[in-house]
This record gives C-alpha cells, sequence and structure tokens, in this order.
C-alpha cells in the first residue's frame, strides 16, 4: 500500500486506484455460476492473488479516461444457454476485464463457458464434466468444473472470483460461487468480485459467492448479483434462466490538498478519510476525471 503524500512542493501528486469490472451472467438450464470482473487495486490486495499495484502518478489539468464495465445478462433461454461476459473497466492505464459468462446446457452438451477477468463456471453435460472459463492473471480466478447429466442429477459449478476459483458441482449440488476480495482502499474493509452460484434439478443449488455473487438456482431462475460489486449471476435450474452479473466501479484515492473534477456522464461521489479523499465512479462510459 502507498501512503499517499500531504502538502509539499516535491510530493508527487499520486492516486490510488481500485478498478472492478462488470461481472458476468449465469447460464441457463443446470448453468454455470457466471465470473466475476477482474479487479486491480493498489491498496490492500488485487484479484487473482496479485500483490498490490503502483499508484498513478497524475498531472493537474490532464483529462484522464474512466469507464464502468457493466454487468453481463443471464441467459434468457430456458432450454440452455450462456450467460453474457462483464464489460471492462478503465482508469488511464489501467483496464479490469469483464467476468467471463457461465455455460448452458443444450441438447445434452455444455454451451460456450466465457472466459475473462473471472472465469464462468461449467455446467451440466451428458459428455462428461464441463470444465469452467478461465480468468485473467493479476485480476481473478477460473470457474468451477461440472457435473454431467448422465447420473441423473445435473448440476452446474460456481464462477470464479477475485479471490478464489469457482467451486466445482457435484451429483445433483451446484458449486458455490468464488469468494470476492477485500480491500480497504475506502478506510473500511469491503468485498467485491465474487462468483455465482450453479443451476441444479436435484439437491441443491450453489450458493452466491461472499461479495454480492448471486445464488444459482434449484429448479429455479439463478439470482441476479449485488449491484456494483462487479460479481456474477447464479445458474439456472432445470430449465430456468440465469441471474444478472453486476457493474463493476471504480474508486480513486488522492491527497485532500487536490480536487477532482468529474467529466460529463460520469457518476460519483467523494468523502474524505484522514488525510485522503475517495472518489467512487458508480457509472461512466469512456467519460474523463482530472484534478486541481
Amino acid at each position: 500500500m502507498q501512503i499517499l503524500a500531504g502538502v509539499g512542493a516535491a510530493a508527487p501528486l499520486e492516486v490510488n486506484y481500485l478498478v472492478l469490472a462488470g461481472g458476468a451472467g449465469g447460464g441457463a438450464n443446470n448453468g454455470g455460476g457466471g465470473g466475476a470482473g477482474g479487479l486491480r487495486c493498489t491498496v490492500t490486495s488485487s484479484g487473482g492473488g496479485a500483490a498490490v499495484e503502483s499508484a498513478i502518478v497524475i498531472t493537474l489539468g490532464t483529462s484522464y479516461t474512466v469507464t464502468v464495465g457493466g454487468g453481463g445478462a443471464g441467459a434468457a433461454g430456458s432450454g440452455g444457454s450462456s450467460g453474457s461476459n462483464g464489460s471492462n473497466s478503465v482508469f488511464d492505464t489501467i483496464t479490469s476485464t469483464g467476468g467471463g459468462g457461465g455455460a448452458g446446457r443444450t441438447g445434452g452438451a455444455q454451451t460456450t463457458v466465457g472466459n475473462g477477468g473471472c472465469g464462468g463456471g461449467g455446467a451440466g453435460s451428458t459428455s462428461g464434466s464441463a470444465a469452467g472459463g478461465t480468468g485473467t492473471t493479476g485480476q481473478g480466478f477460473a470457474g468451477g468444473t461440472g457435473i454431467p447429466t448422465s447420473s441423473g442429477t445435473a448440476a452446474g459449478a460456481g464462477g470464479g472470483g477475485t479471490g478464489a476459483v469457482g467451486g466445482n458441482a457435484s451429483s445433483g449440488i451446484g458449486g458455490n460461487g468464488a469468494v470476492g476480495t477485500a480491500t480497504s482502499i475506502t478506510g473500511s474493509s469491503v468485498t467485491r468480485g465474487a462468483g455465482g452460484g450453479g443451476g441444479t434439478n436435484a439437491t441443491s443449488a450453489g450458493s452466491g459467492g461472499t461479495g454480492g455473487g448471486g445464488a444459482g438456482g434449484k429448479i429455479a431462475p439463478g439470482s441476479n448479483a449485488t449491484v456494483n460489486l462487479g460479481s456474477g449471476g447464479g445458474g439456472g435450474g432445470e430449465s430456468q434462466v440465469g441471474g444478472n452479473g453486476s457493474s463493476g466501479l471504480l474508486i480513486l484515492q488522492y491527497s485532500d490538498t487536490l480536487t477532482i473534477t468529474l467529466g460529463a456522464g460520469v457518476t460519483g461521489s467523494t468523502t474524505t478519510s484522514g488525510s485522503n479523499k475517495i472518489t467512487t465512479i458508480t457509472a461512466a462510459t469512456a467519460g474523463t476525471v482530472s484534478w486541481a
């Protein structure tokens, strides 16, 4: 963690950041949970077990690009389709990758599973266990593996999270969504970027990961992820649709001697913690921020 300098002509103008991408939607028809959006951070920890990153040195009056990635839609086809990937989030040169969609099952086979910041969970399949999608190094982990329907008890796996690999399914039991990552960039610890749980036609669906992941459905639709936590939606149960992933966010921490300006189309709020200001941006499409 880098401590921001206070006043003084020689002090570097540094901005610490948390850049969290949008989580993915869950798959349908005993589908896998959606993967969380990738998380990159300079305070406490980054996703994927990576070390914290270095703060960005800014120039006063210069505009820096900001984009908040949206969550991916849950699979709409009850007969079995994949959830949509989440979208990337950006702060200047830092990009976090949207989560990978959970796989669905159609015609007995797994549909395409999404790779992303965190990988989507695999679905039930008659042709054998179905692997989850891959995560991105330094951002998040892979999704879990589904269980085949040939056993008569199909189940999807949990989506990958920024803090762990998604849970594997077992006979009739959906895999749990993976946990997110706790950071204290705002001054208090908050966990974000969790995977969605897998759906099932039998015993129990997977729970959503700690940090906002949506629960899988037991012969029911998958649940939506918690808003602005960049988490994956739950996989749908037998002939059921998947839950939606949630949008990400940006958190920028800088000296309280500076004043931020949010450009057009950027939605955010600023608080103070000690000698730092913290700006949380919850919506932006290729907008800009600057400091004075």
